[in-house]
């Protein structure tokens, strides 16, 4: 593999506190060095000028749909989407069918990822046989073929008994255990957040109690079991509280929030738009705040996109009938520069935090730095470069966006995995 030179970037590496212009070089796969005026013989030439170098993103929550809805998403094409989000490595969830809940379907996943995925892939496994919610699945073999943590997302285990016995297995191979917090019978037949905004569309509502609940149980579990516990696409401003409440008891509790929850309201919705239903709904303008407080004080550890693209025949359909979910991955690092470090929320190396060393840290994975000797995964991106999504030229298979025809202020420029550039604005 050829040698890489990334010229005169800021350099922003939250792992070893490096903020500051510098070069990257980069051969066989491995970063060879970081700093000023390096020079290796042969290498291929990046001009960094004026961009962001960091660590390579990560997106610990995202639906690749293969295998078995691969007319929604393949792994190839949701691989090559996330590199044009900037993102070198993603973690499917496991509710594909068959479900991801042995070690064979895992394997699978591996091994098609390695013969056909732009980025790195690392697997979630699910909690549940069949992500049923009645029997643990055989999470020690996903664990040796290389699962990274479990989930039933998008079918909440609702059993507590159950959802303890997973805590204490997940704590026995160390894996932390990833939650889509919702009470299903709370949320039953609901379609977006119950407010003002719902009865206003006469569309019936899913509480934000729903997902409180479930929190708190698991945070009850999660101390009981000594488990690493994660909430995953937080929304509610009560649920950003409970993590905040159970970080400060030394808990080993981490959470994660969309872009679309940072930056959407229920009053933004388009009336009917189904582009907008998605779970966790959409919610009141104080639990986005409330999130993005969470972001700032640091109860929420990872940006995350919960990309879930769906076929248009499904998803353009009344919007009682039609399934939950959005894409995100090409739209995630816009957002969160627009909701949070252009208004002067957070800083740049916060920023590279939330998509770098936090979920790393979440999921025990040798990414998110940027040093001697660290896997050549490197994202480039601007702050200013104006640029309008157009979802018609996705990667992605599917179309289901809030954001189509939005115009941002910066956004990814560079994808670099394992040393190679696989894409460019």
């Amino acid at each position: 593999m050829a040698a890489l030179i990334i010229k005169n970037g800021r350099v922003i590496d939250p792992a070893s506190g490096h903020d500051g212009i510098a070069d990257v070089w980069i051969e066989g796969g491995v970063v060879q060095g970081v700093g000023a005026d390096l020079s290796p013989s042969g290498a291929e030439e990046f001009d960094a000028t004026g961009l962001i170098v960091a660590p390579g993103f990560i997106d610990m929550h995202v639906h690749l749909r293969e295998p078995g809805f691969e007319h929604a998403e393949t792994i190839e094409t949701g691989s090559r989407t996330a590199a044009a989000g900037g993102f070198t490595s993603i973690c499917p969830m496991p509710n594909t069918a068959p479900v991801n809940d042995n070690a064979t379907v895992t394997s699978y996943i591996i091994e098609k990822a390695k013969l056909h995925a732009a980025v790195n892939v690392w697997p979630i496994g699910a909690i549940t046989k069949g992500s049923a919610g009645e029997e643990l699945a055989a999470i020690g073999s996903m664990r040796q073929a290389g699962a990274v943590a479990i989930s039933d997302d998008g079918r909440p285990v609702m059993n507590a008994r159950v959802m303890r016995r997973a805590m204490e297995c997940g704590r026995s191979f160390g894996m932390p255990v990833i939650d889509h917090c919702e009470d299903l019978d709370l949320s039953a037949g609901g379609d977006m957040h119950e407010g003002l905004e719902s009865v206003r569309q006469g569309l019936r509502g899913i509480p934000g109690c729903s997902e409180d609940v479930m929190v708190a149980r698991d945070i009850l579990l999660a101390q009981v079991t000594g488990a690493r516990y994660h909430v995953a696409h937080i929304s509610s401003r009560h649920s950003v509280a409970m993590v905040a409440f159970a970080k400060a008891r030394g808990l080993a509790v981490t959470a994660e929030a969309t872009p679309h929850h940072l930056a959407l309201s229920d009053r933004d919705m388009a009336p009917y738009d189904s582009n907008y239903k998605m779970k966790p709904p959409l919610r009141s303008d104080c639990d986005v705040e409330a999130v993005k407080g969470g972001v700032v004080s640091g109860a929420i550890d990872a940006i995350a996109t919960d990309h879930a693209p769906h076929a248009g025949s499904e998803k353009m359909q009344e919007f009682e009938r039609c399934p939950f979910g959005v894409l995100g991955l090409e739209t995630a690092l816009a957002v969160a520069l627009e909701n949070l470090v252009h208004p002067g929320k957070i800083g740049l190396r916060r920023l590279v935090e939330l998509f770098t060393t936090g979920p790393a840290r979440i999921l025990g994975i040798n990414r998110g730095r940027l040093a001697q000797g660290a896997p050549a995964d490197v994202t480039i991106f601007s702050t200013n470069r104006e640029w309008t999504y157009d979802v018609n030229k996705s990667f992605s298979k599917s179309r289901n966006s809030p954001f189509d025809g939005r115009t941002f202020r910066g956004g990814p420029v560079a994808t670099v995995v394992r040393g190679a550039v696989v894409w460019r604005a």
